[in-house]
């Protein structure tokens, strides 16, 4: 539920410490993918007016992000640490692991995918951005991870009043991360601060079901009847790859997809293609990269290229170089 008190917000300190400002694509891209992780980019209306800021207190990052124009992302799923949005401006929608979440001006989610995450942001969104180490969970509230890396949800809606606890907490931040003074004083309350953090998420997530992943049995069978299921498994691993050309993808997907052990996935696809499944998911991305530029004549090389998720542009020309013997600038100006 949005709450106003996130519009009234000191972000003075944020203002203070810009990481960069860009109206370039690629560059946009590439210096918001250092700060959180790799990720697939598409641009939709309005003109690019990036704007990153940071500060840091301690192990807690805060960032405040906007695109300027109607953006959607698919992030590759992060282990290590958890974020907290606040939507300072416009709207945000999120997908994380199935489960939707609308994030309009002073609403705040916690988000800890384990698979998906689809997030668009609305022309004109901009976002207040916590990144939480697992490392300070860990430390402060052990009971709110599970398998020692996840978070016991993939994203959580905070409450009203959640809401309001939590612009306090960020101004709070804000605050401290102004604040030079290294006293002993200092340091606890900044520990304290780091505490509370962790805590509040902890007590976020508490109570929250887990939501069931469908398991699949993963038997490594004698090569004889491996073989007679091949076709069934490699369908399966068709159709999911076909279906997640644009989104981050782990190996440990595509052997549950194909219903079998990594193991088993490596053989398979050597014994039927000749090559590992991350190549040859690379190469369905290629491929769907190339029939995109065949398609629309002129289509921008470089949006194209992070629909389908590559997001170093140097090794993407170079594997597309040597699947089709051209650059992909050649392929679109045909």
């Amino acid at each position: 539920m949005a709450s106003p008190s996130a519009l009234s917000l000191d972000l003075s300190a944020l203002q203070r410490r810009p990481v960069f400002t860009s109206d370039a694509r690629v560059d946009s891209h590439d210096l918001v993918a250092r700060e959180f992780s790799d990720h697939g980019l598409k641009w939709c209306s309005g003109a690019v007016d990036t704007a990153l800021s940071k500060v840091r207190i301690r192990q807690l990052q805060m960032f405040m992000l906007q695109y300027g124009a109607e953006v959607e992302i698919r992030p590759r799923p992060f282990d290590d640490f958890v974020l907290v949005h606040l939507s300072l401006s416009g709207v945000a929608e999120m997908v994380s692991d199935g489960v939707p979440i609308r994030l309009p001006a002073g609403a705040a989610a916690l988000i800890a995918p384990r698979r998906d995450l689809h997030m668009r942001w609305q022309q004109g969104a901009r976002q207040l951005i916590l990144k939480v180490p697992c490392q300070l969970l860990r430390a402060w509230a052990p009971e709110s991870l599970q398998n020692d890396t996840r978070f016991v949800h993939p994203i959580v809606a905070l409450s009203s009043v959640q809401g309001q606890q939590w612009h306090f907490l960020m101004q709070s931040l804000l605050h401290v991360s102004q604040q030079t003074v290294e006293s002993a004083a200092h340091v606890r309350w900044v520990d304290h601060m780091e505490s509370s953090v962790a805590l509040f998420l902890a007590s976020c997530a508490h109570g929250m079901p887990v939501p069931m992943q469908p398991t699949v049995p993963q038997i490594e069978l004698p090569s004889s009847a491996a073989a007679a299921g091949d076709p069934r498994r490699l369908e399966r691993l068709d159709d999911y790859m076909r279906s997640r050309l644009s989104a981050p993808v782990a190996l440990e997907d595509l052997a549950r997809a194909a219903g079998v052990s990594v193991r088993g996935l490596n053989m398979l696809c050597q014994r039927h293609h000749g090559e590992s499944p991350m190549v040859l998911l690379r190469n369905r991305r290629l491929d769907a990269v190339r029939a995109r530029l065949l398609e629309q004549p002129g289509h921008c090389v470089t949006d194209t290229a992070l629909e389908f998720g590559f997001g170093h542009l140097g090794r993407f020309s170079s594997y597309y170089r040597e699947r089709f013997g051209e650059l992909p600038s050649q392929t679109a100006g045909a």
